[in-house]
């Protein structure tokens, strides 16, 4: 602890906190470590305009970390020093007793900068450990720097083999929580002929292939329509898509909305299509809905973590079509196993609910820092 405070002092270390899901993460962990006494920090690297952040609660610094365009220099090496040497002085001023980084080159900035102040890093790695590392040199830094870490926080027990040794030994399997919006009794009326996903509309989460399997059913099942919520550079051809394969009329992308749970809580199916991802917020607060769910397998092991194929919802291999097809027509024609899924996949509510997982996340920073847990 920093000796002229009786607060513990956690950091925050992220890019931004543009909306996403690592984002939302460490908002709600800066939330909540604030409203548990800590003096919490956010260091960010950019700013987004407003309305493309999260908002911070109050009582929560952020400080910019990126240079001015009067420190930037032609030189990548050069601006690279003064990045980092400006982080440093950001840990020097803060004093914060220890700092979650995540993302990429986020946790090597943070293990490199940490170094001769007593801020203790803890570097996160929250979606597929081989795109956030994709390369030798990357992988390299990985395995030279993450040991020197004083924490190693990974989301899957799958994705831990994707390291070292000494990283495996050292690393600890922290989930996140749900949001509390979707805590709250399981819908148990008749439902919505209505199939939805939720999801930026790029080509990682492959909304074509989920398009084409409505569409390959659209006359067995001509009373269901397919809602995708989200945006994305993708959405132009998503839409013709749809026109292409006469199914425009029963396609909805309506975009980014606010209050997601109650738009699809009444639906009758939740499709995650998904080529990569970590562990999936979507994926989450679709199971503790209680929704009836198909989800990729994504190499990451963020599936199998949250459900079992059969019991809580679907599992199919990613990019498979086919078994896209056969396992919505094996819901929709069988709404009585549909909802057996279903109240299966809501008990999700107890095992992510935040009160637990914060505690655990309380427990590890505060082993971390060096005081014991009351």
């Amino acid at each position: 602890m920093n000796c002229d405070s009786p607060e513990k002092h956690i950091a925050f270390y992220i890019g931004s906190l543009h909306k996403g899901g690592a984002e939302r993460v460490f908002v709600n962990l800066a939330e909540y470590f604030r409203n548990e006494g800590y003096r919490v920090t956010m260091v960010t690297q950019y700013r987004y305009p407003d309305g493309e952040e999260y908002a911070l609660p109050r009582g929560i610094k952020r400080i910019l970390s990126d240079l001015e365009p009067g420190e930037l220099t032609r030189s990548r090496a050069v601006n690279l020093y003064r990045r980092i040497r400006k982080l440093h002085r950001i840990w020097r001023s803060e004093r914060p007793d220890m700092v979650l980084s995540c993302i990429g080159k986020n946790n090597f900035m943070a293990v490199v900068t940490t170094i001769f102040t007593k801020t203790k890093p803890v570097v996160s790695v929250v979606g597929e450990a081989k795109e956030e590392y994709p390369d030798r040199l990357m992988r390299l830094f990985a395995g030279l720097l993450f040991p020197h870490a004083a924490g190693i926080v990974l989301q899957t027990e799958r994705s831990k083999f994707f390291f070292n040794r000494k990283i495996q030994k050292k690393a600890v399997i922290l989930p996140n929580s749900l949001n509390p919006a979707f805590i709250k009794p399981r819908y148990e009326g008749e439902r919505d002929k209505r199939i939805v996903a939720v999801g930026r509309m790029d080509a990682n989460k492959n909304h074509e292939m989920m398009i084409r399997a409505f569409a390959a059913l659209k006359d067995k099942y001509p009373e269901y329509t397919l809602t995708i919520y989200g945006d994305g550079e993708l959405r132009p051809f998503l839409e013709e898509l749809a026109e292409k394969l006469g199914v425009s009329a029963r396609v909805y992308l309506p975009g980014v909305i606010p209050d997601v749970a109650t738009q699809i809580e009444r639906a009758s199916l939740f499709l995650m299509t998904s080529n990569s991802e970590g562990v999936s917020n979507a994926l989450i607060e679709a199971l503790a809905t209680g929704l009836p769910v198909i989800s990729t397998d994504v190499p990451s092991g963020g599936t199998v973590e949250l459900m079992r194929d059969g019991e809580n919802g679907l599992i199919i291999p990613v990019g498979d079509a086919r078994a896209l097809e056969e396992a919505m027509d094996r819901l929709l024609g069988d709404p009585e196993y549909a909802g057996r899924l279903g109240r299966e996949a809501c008990k999700i509510q107890q095992s992510l609910a935040p009160e637990r997982v914060n505690r655990l996340w309380k427990e590890y920073f505060d082993r971390i820092i060096g005081e014991r847990t009351a």
